[in-house]
């Protein structure tokens, strides 16, 4: 069976919602990839030297990253020789499968939640990147399923973040705790984990500074949250997300390198990713940092945060093709 009627069948036994707005967030990405294949392949044909030297240069105008791509280039090469494929059109099955190994890696991309009490997931990463819009779509998602959620509003350094996240918490339904801004965030997190326990919360979601305007460390300030939330739940807390940017692409991989050797991060959320023709960038991510993608925005509106699936992920691009192998299967 080929590895685009496998993908097919196993993406069947998946909500169809998700496929369409995996297939739908990555359309700018899909354009920007798969399409210029095509192209590629129909314009070359066979597999020469020339041939090779473009598609790196899409999968790197992708941002799938250049170590990345020269691994992927050397595979693809070594395939091609072991497979004997001659003809371009070949290549294509092969690149979306290796491209699904790639992303795949060890990691359960489920969040982790405490069998035991208040599940406390603290959100990490700069200003700007859509940290406080992706804890409301969570906060949605957890009500959704018939949780007690509770927001703390520990972000109280940037101009109008607590109010973002009170908007949320109306829209979605849910309590915001919070201080004065320019209060200090590990008193609001204390304040948190109280109310979470005295409202019986299945879930604390916690948002936290991108940046200080004062001198001390923002490592420094993280270290007394998890202290103070540790001293009082102390399994937690119980994922450590850090938020990028995906339309940033290579900046959105710097900062999870500088930030997340420090802060303890678990798991990272890449949002905007229907927003960019660089999506390639998961595949970058999952590459040079040893962190599952948990979640991803492939969107606006508030259901538009799913976990990341590299089958609904490759399905999404390859979508195209797919469909026309289906076509030209004999009836």
């Amino acid at each position: 069976m080929s590895f685009f009627k496998k993908l097919k069948e196993s993406i069947s036994s998946k909500t169809e919602s998700v496929t369409k707005q995996f297939r739908d967030g990555l359309e700018k990405t899909r354009k920007g990839l798969v399409e210029k294949v095509s192209d590629l392949v129909i314009r070359r044909k066979k597999i020469d030297e020339e041939f090779y030297e473009e598609l790196e240069e899409i999968l790197i105008g992708a941002d799938v990253g250049v170590s990345t791509v020269m691994e992927l280039m050397d595979e693809l090469r070594a395939e091609v020789k072991k497979r004997r494929i001659e003809d371009a059109a070949d290549l294509q099955p092969v690149l979306s499968e290796k491209l699904m190994g790639l992303l795949r890696g060890d990691d359960n991309n489920e969040l982790r939640m405490n069998p035991d009490g208040i599940t406390v997931i603290l959100f990490v990463g700069v200003n700007g990147v859509g940290k406080t819009t992706t804890i409301g779509k969570l906060a949605h998602r957890f009500k959704q399923e018939g949780k007690r959620v509770v927001l703390a509003a520990g972000d109280t350094f940037r101009a109008g973040a607590i109010e973002q996240l009170e908007v949320w918490g109306q829209r979605v339904g849910v309590e915001v705790i919070k201080q004065q801004a320019g209060s200090d965030p590990a008193a609001v997190m204390y304040d948190a984990v109280q109310a979470a326990k005295q409202r019986k919360a299945d879930v604390l979601l916690c948002d936290t500074a991108g940046r200080l305007q004062n001198k001390s460390n923002l490592m420094d300030e993280l270290n007394k949250i998890f202290r103070v939330i540790q001293r009082e739940i102390p399994s937690a807390p119980h994922e450590v997300l850090m938020v990028l940017d995906a339309t940033t692409g290579q900046n959105a991989l710097s900062q999870a390198k500088l930030f997340g050797e420090k802060s303890g991060v678990t798991g990272l959320v890449l949002t905007k990713l229907d927003g960019t023709a660089k999506g390639g960038i998961v595949v970058a991510i999952r590459q040079e940092l040893n962190l599952p993608v948990k979640l991803v925005g492939l969107g606006e509106k508030a259901d538009d945060l799913q976990t990341f699936d590299s089958e609904q992920f490759v399905h999404a691009l390859f979508a195209g093709l797919i469909k026309e192998e289906a076509q030209d299967e004999p009836i």
